[in-house]
């Protein structure tokens, strides 16, 4: 079967300003209908790669095509085929939920009629039927952030780029933006994914890409980067330092590696079942001890560091 062409394709992509690289010669291509996230901590360079991507910010050097077409020689088709979902609230609150997306649709060449059609198809998607002629102002959080969405999709965009898509949502409003994200990768849309949230990378994320001072550092899907970066899981003990040191030197050859933090002992291990069991044996008095499959969480902060960055 013939595998499709990438619907994004960067070769040696770098943005530099003035003596600052906030991108450096990454390379990276994404597949159609797929969902690929860039993961990193602030000033990895993820958003300047997604800003060229939309082109808002121009290419200091290197390629980079979307949809077919080079970015710096026709931006806007590739504009045409983007929508775009910032981490900000941009929404008109001047008008009402129907209204936001009809004004939207001016920026599109749309017709009355067509538009008329699209967004009265992006409210039934998104569940704001009963929200239509609400004001904006009396939305929930995930009623806008849904209503962001569909405004990033009236032009019927083939790729949706989604900048920290539910910062400030509760459990549920986050449930089901993620459901509707899944359903527009069911329908062949291509999104392209900025988070801080590694459950949301999981969930969503085909492949991601993690990124530390301007540069790709780890990419695979995110099964494979927890089983190539780190191991599936993880014996976690809190106590006290002396307690968790002789735990540590007794077990030291029966584990991948260690991270030995102020607060607590992460072992890593293929299998946590008998290293849990031989620890509670020990009768070694400790505060908490458990087991847990590794996250992305344990992958991002093994490669970028846990020193807080700002």
């Amino acid at each position: 079967m013939h595998k499709p062409a990438p619907i994004i394709k960067a070769r040696n992509l770098t943005k530099k300003y003035a003596t600052l690289k906030a991108v450096d010669d990454v390379n990276f291509q994404i597949e159609p209908g797929t969902c690929y996230g860039f993961l990193g901590p602030n000033g990895a360079g993820k958003t300047t790669v997604m800003r060229m991507i939309y082109c808002v910010t121009p290419l200091t050097s290197g390629v980079l095509e979307v949809n077919g077409e080079n970015v710096m020689e026709n931006m806007s088709a590739v504009k045409r085929g983007i929508g775009v979902v910032t981490q900000d609230d941009s929404l008109d609150y001047d008008l009402n939920v129907i209204n936001n997306l009809l004004v939207y649709a001016r920026y599109y060449d749309l017709t009355r009629d067509q538009a008329v059609r699209r967004a009265n198809e992006l409210i039934e998607f998104f569940q704001l039927s009963e929200k239509r002629n609400e004001n904006v102002r009396t939305l929930s959080g995930g009623m806008k952030r849904r209503l962001q969405i569909a405004r990033a999709l009236i032009n019927k965009p083939s790729i949706l780029i989604l900048d920290e898509p539910s910062t400030g949502l509760d459990p549920q409003a986050r449930h089901h933006v993620w459901a509707k994200c899944h359903e527009l990768i069911e329908q062949g849309v291509t999104l392209l994914l900025t988070t801080h949230y590694m459950d949301e990378a999981e969930q969503l994320c085909d492949k991601i890409a993690v990124m530390d001072r301007g540069k790709i550092i780890s990419e695979a899907s995110p099964w494979d980067l927890i089983k190539s970066e780190v191991s599936p899981y993880v014996v976690e003990i809190r106590g006290e330092k002396q307690a968790r040191e002789k735990i540590l030197a007794a077990v030291a050859d029966q584990i991948d590696f260690h991270e030995s933090l102020s607060d607590r002992l992460l072992l890593y291990t293929p299998d946590a079942t008998p290293l849990h069991a031989q620890i509670q044996d020990m009768k070694i008095p400790v505060k908490t001890l458990l087991s847990r499959r590794s996250s992305l969480e344990d992958v991002f902060l093994k490669l970028t560091g846990r020193e807080l960055i700002d």
